[in-house]
C-alpha cells in the first residue's frame, strides 16, 4: 500500500506543445507498483489550458478546486468542483482555467499506452 500527499509531490510543468500554464504531479504510477493506471494531479493556472489533443486511451477525471471549461469534441462545458468526467478515446480535448482562477483535477489513466510518466497532459 502507498500513502502519499498530493502536496508533498513537486509539480512539473507540462512542456507538450500547446499547453500554457500546465503543472502536473503524479500521484501514483508503475513506479509505486500500480501496473494498470497513473493517477495524476492538473494544475492549470488562470488562462493557462492543457493542449487540444486526442489518444487512444479514456481518462477519469474529478475536478477538486476551482472552474474552468473543458472542449470536448467541439462542444464546450463548464467545470467546477465535484463534477466527475469520463473522456472516451480519441476525443479530441482541453482543460481551460478561463474563468478567472486556477483549475485542480484528478486524472486517471491506464498505463497500458506509457502515459504514466510525467510529461504528457491530459
Amino acid at each position: 500500500m502507498h500513502i502519499r500527499r498530493a502536496d508533498q509531490v513537486k509539480g512539473q510543468p507540462v512542456e507538450m506543445e500547446g499547453a500554457q500554464n500546465v503543472k502536473m504531479r503524479l500521484l501514483l504510477g508503475r513506479a509505486d507498483g500500480a501496473p494498470t493506471f497513473a493517477m495524476r494531479h492538473f494544475e492549470v493556472a488562470p488562462g493557462g489550458h492543457t493542449p487540444r489533443h486526442q489518444h487512444p486511451y479514456e481518462h477519469g477525471i474529478q475536478v477538486l478546486k476551482g472552474s474552468g471549461t473543458v472542449e470536448v469534441d467541439g462542444a464546450t462545458h463548464v467545470l467546477q468542483p465535484g463534477d466527475c468526467l469520463f473522456i472516451e478515446p480519441d476525443s479530441l480535448h482541453q482543460f481551460r482555467a478561463d474563468r478567472g482562477e486556477s483549475l485542480q483535477f484528478i486524472c486517471i489513466v491506464p498505463t497500458t499506452f506509457d502515459c504514466g510518466k510525467p510529461t504528457p497532459g491530459s
